[in-house]
């Protein structure tokens, strides 16, 4: 029989290969299963930040210049982590066990093996007094995937009680699809 274990209070950032801005999302999961959504809430990037991570992701940029980058995007998912837990939110930034932190693509090439993504889990957790996990795209690809690993997970969390087989389409810089079976596991993400 699983263990069962507690339910505990989880941040997630994404900001999409868009360059659109930082989605942020609170929720109450055991790791294992997900619960409830508590709040979410959207930051979006100035036209100058859109313009260097373009920038970034499609030339050949100065490395000195991708670590200003790095730091002004890992500010903003500072900056959208306490605008979520403002002053007016019954949860506090000390309440929250851990923040998981996508980062921003700026070069992915699944063929080969190869990602990037923008952000520095460590400035995140010094700035924000919260526990960070990150590298989730690295971690699915040294495993031989595609370098999407969180979405048929998160779709197999809270489609749990839904009618199954069924298949989810997710678009974005990096499409994937998500195919349950008729007990609810993960056939295809």
């Amino acid at each position: 029989m699983r263990e069962m274990k507690k339910p505990v209070l989880a941040i997630g950032l994404m900001s999409g290969t868009s360059l659109d801005g930082v989605d942020v999302a609170l929720v109450r999961t055991d790791g294992d299963e997900f619960f409830e959504f508590i709040d979410t809430s959207y930051m979006p990037y100035s036209d100058d930040i859109r313009m260097a991570l373009s920038v970034a992701a499609h030339g050949d940029v100065p490395l000195d210049k991708v670590l200003r980058i790095e730091r002004q995007i890992t500010a903003l998912h500072v900056e959208a982590v306490k605008s979520l837990l403002n002053e007016d939110s019954k949860i506090k930034l000390e309440d929250v066990e851990v923040i998981g932190f996508h980062g921003q693509t700026i070069r992915h090439m699944p063929t080969e093996g190869l990602t990037w993504q923008l952000g520095d889990a460590q400035y995140l957790a010094a700035k924000t007094g919260i526990k960070v996990v990150n590298n989730f795209r690295r971690m699915d690809m040294a495993h031989g995937g595609q370098g999407a690993p969180l979405v048929p997970l998160f779709h197999a969390s809270v489609l749990a009680n839904e009618e199954k087989p069924l298949a989810l389409l997710n678009i974005g810089g990096v499409a994937n699809i998500t195919c349950l079976n008729s007990n609810g596991s993960i056939v295809c993400g």
